[in-house]
């Protein structure tokens, strides 16, 4: 028998610091199910969804105690799927525009008064390609319930992109 963890990783960019995440969970027979990663600011920030045999959860939780003594934070928590969750749909959309602060809270905060949750969120700032300004660009996978009447988010969202002068679509 098996348990499933979401193992939330924070540390010092390195190399080597994923292949000893994945090195643990092989070592003790576990599957690495799925995962999110990335180096922001010199950090390395993780995500990982793991199942480990029961017979080797102590040996594997000692092996993430000398990941965290090399420096690494590790939290963990046991798998709790919910599955109202996931028979709910899902939309993506993606905002571009002039960065400036409060795009995320905006977007956010309407998401959360339609009840809307979102799954996924990535986002990042680069120079336009011909006036060099700001440009902000976000990805959004959302979950949508079915009491949340679609035209009015999509009305809301797109009173906040004309407020903010950014661009939102559906993909």
């Amino acid at each position: 028998m098996h348990q499933s963890f979401v193992i939330t990783l924070l540390g010092k960019d390195r190399p080597g610091l994923v292949e000893s995440v994945a090195s643990s969970v092989r070592e003790n027979e576990g599957n690495w199910l799925e995962s999110q990663m990335c180096s922001l600011g010199g950090q390395f920030a993780g995500i990982v969804h793991v199942s480990i045999p029961e017979s080797k959860l102590q040996n594997w939780e000692d092996g993430l105690e000398t990941l965290r003594q090399s420096g690494l934070q590790i939290l963990l928590a046991e798998d709790q799927p919910d599955s109202e969750l996931a028979a709910l749909k899902t939309a993506v959309f993606e905002i571009v525009g002039q960065d400036r602060p409060g795009i995320i809270r905006s977007i956010s905060a309407q998401l959360a008064r339609h009840e809307v949750n979102v799954i996924k969120l990535s986002s990042e700032c680069s120079s336009a390609p011909w006036s060099g300004e700001p440009l902000f660009r976000a990805q959004a996978e959302v979950q949508i319930p079915e009491t949340c009447q679609i035209e009015n988010l999509r009305s809301d969202l797109e009173k906040i992109a004309a407020d903010l002068m950014i661009d939102i679509s559906f993909i």
